[in-house]
């Protein structure tokens, strides 16, 4: 078995980039971005919104039980996984521990707000009025997180890290 790494944060914190480069590592990596899973629906996809509705959260749930089950696939397998995914709730982990249980590493990126907020209207890939709303998802949610940071996280604030210096930190805090 390999180590599975649950990184999670605000949406613009760097999730992806940096669990992609930590998985790229290893000489057997995975990245699974669970936000990928949920848009594989084709047909009938409930997007995401500040007040999530049931529909869209059983198709959140849905795809953290699939990025759960690949993991621990690839990980008996002998990959080194990481998943990324967005903080949710006062227990971001608590479908990963179901499926997943002790074997995860979790990694909370927590840049600043207004770090978080320059990354997010420097992407080209959302739109502008989506901006808008994870604008208002990133302000909801770094304060949530700031008061509900857990013992067991690796909180590492990017802020003013590259990836590849945010991923050594990692793997330095890990050893």
């Amino acid at each position: 078995m390999k180590p599975i790494f649950l990184i999670l944060g605000t949406p613009a914190s760097g999730k992806s980039t940096v669990a992609k480069a930590l998985a790229q590592r290893f000489e057997r990596g995975l990245h699974i971005p669970v936000d990928d899973l949920r848009h594989m629906v084709v047909s009938g996809l409930s997007d995401m919104s500040l007040q999530i509705p049931p529909e869209t959260l059983k198709q959140v749930h849905l795809a953290r039980e699939a990025a759960s089950s690949m993991a621990r696939l690839y990980s008996d397998e002998g990959f080194v996984v990481t998943i990324d995914d967005f903080w949710y709730s006062e227990t971001p982990d608590a479908d990963y521990n179901r499926k997943i249980g002790q074997r995860i590493t979790r990694i909370l990126l927590l840049p600043s707000f207004e770090i978080t907020l320059k990354r997010l209207y420097s992407r080209n890939k959302d739109e502008e009025h989506f901006k808008q709303i994870l604008e208002q998802a990133i302000r909801v949610l770094h304060t949530a997180i700031t008061q509900h940071l857990k013992i067991g996280w690796i909180v590492i604030d990017s802020s003013e890290l590259s990836v590849e210096e945010t991923v050594n930190q990692i793997l330095k805090m890990i050893k």
